[in-house]
């Protein structure tokens, strides 16, 4: 399906031309099954009746929904800290899931020791090639819908995968990803070259909550010129309050983009926003939009 990609309101655009692509509209909520679905594809087609992966929620997610368009089993490995509402979904969508330890990485320490234990792939978020094409047709799609390529695309970084997708598509636009300040390794690692050591992953953005770079994605972003920007916690909550009085519930990674653009200098218009998501716990997402002082700056 295609996404629609709307004039974002004046409260959000300011003077500038924004334009938000909503793949918080998907029925799952999240973009995250552009990617799964033709990735368990390329796994039924080796004949793999049954994927491993790690996941904070939409991923596995995606998954999950993906292996019942494949006739595949998922097992889904998590952090014991889930998001609620992100637990709730993948096991209405018969994922088999474990919650272990006490962030992404660690899960995908279990679950890829669990795959190998039981002879069956882990597919992991961000290191598989057919991902990349699948986030690619976001940007097909919005030259497409705008009918040339927009100025800026900005986009929510958590393994990569997204960012680089898209980046490929959009080589004559200016391509900025975002991580969150309190879960920097991916823009770390970019400015090194190679994967960096970093223990701080402490985002309530768990799309973006990663602690350990996938080599792959850090390559590719490095290769592709992709810029990195670093927002803190407050201005993630402010961004998720700003969508929500214009009527848009979006998890804080999806909001990343948004907080993201006070701190740079004026950019190519339009700009292009990437709404990743809408899946948020109502308590997070209550205290984000009422409370956003309470969040590090």
């Amino acid at each position: 399906m295609s996404t629609p990609l709307e004039e974002a309101p004046h409260s959000l655009a300011g003077d500038r031309r924004l334009l938000l692509k909503r793949e918080d509209v998907h029925e799952l909520g999240a973009f995250k099954w552009r990617g799964a679905l033709p990735s368990l594809r390329a796994h039924r087609e080796r004949g793999a009746d049954a994927v491993v992966t790690a996941s904070t929620g939409n991923h596995g997610a995606a998954t999950a929904w993906a292996a019942q368009r494949t006739g595949m089993r998922a097992v889904v490995f998590g952090p014991e800290a889930a998001s609620r509402a992100k637990v709730a979904v993948m096991e209405d969508l018969g994922a088999e899931l474990r919650l272990v330890g006490p962030d992404l990485d660690y899960a995908k320490d279990r679950a890829r020791e669990f795959a190998d234990e039981q002879g069956l792939p882990f597919f992991e978020d961000g290191a598989e090639p057919a991902q990349f094409d699948g986030y690619a047709e976001i940007a097909r799609e919005l030259v497409e819908q705008l009918g040339e390529p927009p100025g800026s695309v900005v986009v929510p970084v958590g393994n990569g995968a997204l960012v680089i997708g898209i980046a490929r598509e959009l080589e004559r636009s200016e391509r900025i990803g975002v991580v969150a300040k309190e879960a920097p390794v991916m823009a770390l690692s970019v400015a090194a070259g190679r994967p960096v050591d970093c223990e701080r992953c402490a985002t309530f953005a768990d799309g973006m909550a990663v602690r350990v770079a996938v080599p792959l994605a850090v390559a590719e972003l490095a290769a592709l010129g992709v810029r990195m920007v670093e927002v803190s916690e407050r201005a993630l909550a402010r961004a998720v309050g700003a969508f929500d009085s214009v009527g848009i519930r979006v998890e804080a990674s999806a909001g990343a983009p948004l907080a993201a653009l006070d701190s740079m200098d004026a950019l190519r218009e339009p700009v292009v926003l990437i709404v990743t998501g809408r899946n948020i716990d109502d308590d997070l997402h209550r205290r984000a939009v009422e409370d956003p002082a309470s969040f590090s700056p």
